[in-house]
């Protein structure tokens, strides 16, 4: 539900635009307030799970994105339409930290590859239909529907969660650091809308860098307090050690190349190659099919060689992926871009799951839902960081991004695709800091240690 809807208003943005009257660029702000509002919320999901119980919360979720979505339906105005989004992030912002956390304590470690390989398949659905349903939608239905198409899924998901879902909490669960949620929110939070509106012109670089100082001081002042503070919001303590520290960091800068690539690729599409959004839409669905379909052989990867050399070697693949991105032109045949991109969805795919999985290894149980909510928020913002380093990399080779012909796009396209291509590859040494050993104990794999 939550993956549905940001594909398909992402094709729709347009022709909402149109019906509330308003300038096709003022959508950024519909979009940009569902990222920001998950950027602040998602750091207080972990405690909200420990104190009020996985079941109330993840419904809760579920509820109040439902509601947001219906609200979203009939707003009339573009300020209305941008509150309501606020609130759908906030009960998205609970649904991956909450959900993640009662799986991690439903199953055991040596379970957990299989179970998250498995989960994860309805969610790689919606970068396969979204793109088609949003042009249907768009095209044959009113714009409402696109939000409305999230009722139904919602009423199901909350009786399907009064029925199984597991009830986790922590019967001594501490206070709330406030003060840590005010100075972390208020912080990521700004930094996360500079970077939804980086290389747009409709601020200055002097107020960029000023909203990005005080966003950097409010963070800088939180890392001083998580010191002195006896239960902090996020316990950065964590990070020491080294499991969670590489598939951390290691899916942060590894997501800033890997997540520039959906905003590249419709560009190069579109506006390089000339295909309607449909044909867009239909030419990313081989990398959604691999990642959906290939799922269950992960485990067995990860069984054979090792988190460490899964990681490694991955790591590369997809830099190199990304860097044979840059030969797609005009003559290329359409089965080897859908080759490609197939590929590369079976590696991303293989990507994500380890580093999802490996946060977790060395993790005691009163420590995850501080893990899980610390690995939501760095994935949120690696995905916020990588749309902005592919959009600030395209502008710096394309000379004039709003009249260059498709020549001069695609020049610039695959400039970005080296550069992104080329950050990947060097971030496979944070990987390379494991040991062979570390995460046997959930990828089941057996080895000869000296």
């Amino acid at each position: 539900m939550e993956s549905l809807d940001t594909t398909i208003l992402n094709t729709a943005a347009p022709a909402i635009a149109a019906a509330l009257n308003v300038a096709p660029l003022s959508m950024k702000s519909v979009l940009s307030s569902y990222t920001l509002s998950l950027a602040v919320f998602i750091p207080i999901s972990g405690w909200m799970a420990d104190r009020f119980g996985t079941r109330r919360v993840f419904a809760s979720a579920i509820g109040i994105f439902t509601l947001g979505s219906f609200l979203c339906g009939i707003s009339k105005d573009i300020h209305f339409l941008v509150a309501c989004r606020i609130l759908q992030g906030g009960g998205g912002a609970m649904m991956v930290p909450v959900g993640r956390l009662t799986l991690v304590r439903t199953f055991a470690k040596s379970e957990l590859v299989r179970t998250m390989s498995f989960v994860a398949i309805p969610s790689l659905v919606a970068p396969m239909l979204g793109p088609i349903a949003g042009g249907l939608i768009v095209g044959y239905m009113h714009w409402s529907v696109i939000f409305f198409v999230n009722i139904p899924i919602g009423l199901v998901g909350l009786l399907m969660v009064y029925l199984h879902l597991p009830d986790y909490r922590d019967e001594h669960s501490h206070p709330l650091d406030i003060g840590g949620f005010l100075l972390f929110g208020t912080g990521i939070g700004l930094l996360s809308y500079v970077l939804e509106v980086f290389g747009e012109h409709t601020l200055g670089t002097a107020v960029i860098l000023t909203l990005l100082a005080i966003s950097a001081a409010l963070l800088i002042t939180y890392g001083f307090r998580v010191t002195k503070t006896r239960y902090p919001l996020l316990p950065l303590k964590l990070f020491y050690i080294r499991t969670f520290r590489a598939s951390v960091s290691g899916s942060f800068f590894t997501r800033l190349g890997i997540g520039g690539i959906p905003f590249l690729f419709p560009l190069l599409y579109q506006v390089g190659l000339g295909f309607t959004p449909i044909q867009s839409g239909l030419m990313l669905m081989p990398q959604a099919i691999a990642a959906m379909s290939l799922k269950p052989l992960m485990p067995k990867i990860l069984a054979r060689i090792g988190y460490r050399a899964v990681l490694v070697s991955n790591t590369v693949m997809i830099g190199l992926q990304i860097l044979l991105f840059s030969t797609i032109g005009a003559g290329t045949p359409v089965w080897l871009i859908a080759t490609q991109t197939f590929f590369f969805g079976f590696f991303t795919s293989l990507q994500y799951t380890s580093m999802n999985t490996l946060v977790y290894a060395d993790i005691a149980e009163e420590q995850t839902s501080s893990a899980s909510t610390i690995a939501s928020t760095g994935q949120q913002m690696a995905i916020s960081f990588g749309v902005a380093t592919a959009s600030l990399v395209t502008a710096l080779f394309v000379p004039n991004r709003f009249h260059s012909s498709g020549l001069e796009m695609i020049h610039g396209i695959h400039r970005a695709f080296l550069v992104l291509g080329a950050m990947t590859v060097v971030s496979t040494a944070i990987f390379a800091d494991l040991k062979a050993e570390d995460g046997d104990n959930v990828s089941q794999h057996q080895i000869a240690h000296g």
